[in-house]
C-alpha cells in the first residue's frame, strides 16, 4: 500500500515541504531509512541524520529549518512524534481493516449478527453473546455464553474471552489473554487439603481498555472483576478476582496483583511489580519496576524497593547500602586498631 506525501500530510493536517507526489510503502527509522520509506525526526539527537537518510519523507515538528541540504521530502506538523503515531494508528486500522464471516467458524444461532462485523476462521461465539457494530473476532478466538462486546473492539487470535464477562466499545484484546478464568479460591480443609471455592462473578472491561498478549484477568467470586476505561495492560500480566482498576491507569509486564485490591485512576506501575491483596492505591501513584506494594497507598505516593517506600528515600538508603562491604571493612579496620592501643 503506497501514500504521498500529499495524502499523508492531509491525514495529519501538516504542510509539505519537497516534492507532494513522491510515494512512500514502508516505514523506518530515520537512521535506516531508505527509498520509499516513511521516517520521523522528534528527538534532537537524532537531527545528524536527516542531512544523511535515504528515506523519502520525514515527518518533523513544524519549527524545524534545515541548516544543510537534505534530500527527503519533509511533512512539518505541530509534534512529529504523536503525527508519527497518529499515521501509525491510521495505518494499522487499513491493514487489519477485515470484513465477513470466514469458514470454518461457529456462531451459535441465539447471536444477532450486525452487518459490520469480522470473525476469522475457527473462532467460536456462545449462546446469547451481544455484539457490537464493527467488532473483529480474529481466527481461533473464542468467545463464551452471555458475553457483551461494545462497538470496535477486537478480540486477536487465540484470546478468550468466557462466559458473562462484559466488553466496553473500543477494547482490544491480545492474542493469549483470558479474560474471565476462575479466581484463585480454594477453602482448607480438615484433612489438610482444599475445597474449590465457585466463581460466580464476571469480568468488566469499560471503554477504550488495552490488554496484552498472555495477560489474564480472573472472574470474581461475587460481583465483578472492573477494569476502567482507559486502563492499559501489557503482556502477561496476572490481575486477580475482584480487583478494580481505576481509568487511564498503566501496568508494564509481568506484574501481579492479588485479589479484592482496589488501583486508583492514573497510576503508573512498573514491570514485575506485585501487589497484595485486599489494599486501596490511591490515584496518580507511580510504582518503580520490581517493588513489591505490601501496605495501603496514598494519592501521588511515588514507590520503590520490595518492601516498597518512597521513592526519594530509597534513591538516598541505596547510597549507604550499595556502599556496605566498604562501611564494614573500614568498621573492621579500626576496631584492629583500636584493639592494638589496648
Amino acid at each position: 500500500m503506497k501514500f504521498t506525501a500529499e495524502q499523508i500530510a492531509g491525514i495529519l493536517e501538516g504542510i509539505v515541504v519537497g516534492d507532494p507526489n513522491i510515494e512512500v510503502s514502508k516505514l523506518a527509522k530515520i537512521e535506516e531509512g531508505t527509498e520509499g520509506s516513511l521516517t520521523f525526526l522528534s528527538n534532537l539527537k537524532y537531527t545528524p541524520y536527516i542531512y544523511t537518510t535515504k528515506a523519502s519523507i520525514t515527518i518533523v515538528n513544524s519549527d524545524f529549518e534545515p541548516e544543510k541540504p537534505i534530500s527527503t521530502t519533509l511533512i512539518k506538523v505541530e509534534d512529529a512524534y504523536e503525527g508519527f503515531s497518529k499515521l501509525l494508528e491510521y495505518y494499522d486500522r487499513i491493514k487489519s481493516n477485515k470484513s465477513g464471516i470466514e469458514q470454518p467458524s461457529f456462531i451459535s444461532d441465539t447471536v444477532e449478527v450486525p452487518d459490520e462485523i469480522y470473525v476469522g476462521a475457527f473462532a467460536y461465539i456462545g449462546h446469547n453473546v451481544e455484539l457490537g457494530t464493527n467488532v473483529k473476532i480474529f481466527p481461533n478466538a473464542y468467545v463464551g455464553d452471555n458475553v457483551k462486546i461494545g462497538d470496535n473492539s477486537v478480540i486477536l487470535p487465540g484470546a478468550k474471552v468466557y462466559s458473562d464477562c462484559v466488553l466496553g466499545t473500543n477494547c482490544v484484546i491480545n492474542s493469549g489473554a483470558i479474560i474471565g478464568a476462575d479466581g484463585f479460591g480454594f477453602a482448607p480443609t480438615k484433612d489438610g487439603g482444599y475445597v474449590k471455592i465457585p466463581q460466580t462473578g464476571n469480568v468488566i472491561l469499560e471503554d477504550f481498555v488495552d490488554i496484552g498478549a498472555g495477560t489474564t484477568i480472573d472472574r470474581a467470586t461475587i460481583g465483578s472483576t472492573i477494569i476502567r476505561t482507559g486502563v492499559k495492560l501489557d503482556n502477561q500480566i496476572q490481575i486477580a478476582h475482584n480487583v478494580e482498576i481505576g481509568k487511564n491507569t498503566v501496568i508494564a509486564a509481568q506484574s501481579g496483583v492479588a485479589g479484592s485490591t482496589k488501583i486508583g485512576e492514573h497510576c503508573q506501575i512498573g514491570g514485575q511489580v506485585g501487589i497484595a491483596g485486599h489494599l486501596t492505591i490511591g490515584n496518580n501513584v507511580k510504582v518503580q519496576a520490581q517493588s513489591g506494594i505490601g501496605r495501603n497507598v496514598k494519592d501521588n505516593e511515588v514507590l520503590q524497593g520490595s518492601p516498597s517506600f518512597g521513592y526519594t528515600d530509597w534513591n538516598k538508603s541505596y547510597v549507604y547500602f550499595k556502599n556496605l562491604p566498604k562501611l564494614v571493612k573500614t568498621i573492621n579496620e579500626l576496631e584492629k586498631k583500636v584493639d592494638g592501643h589496648n
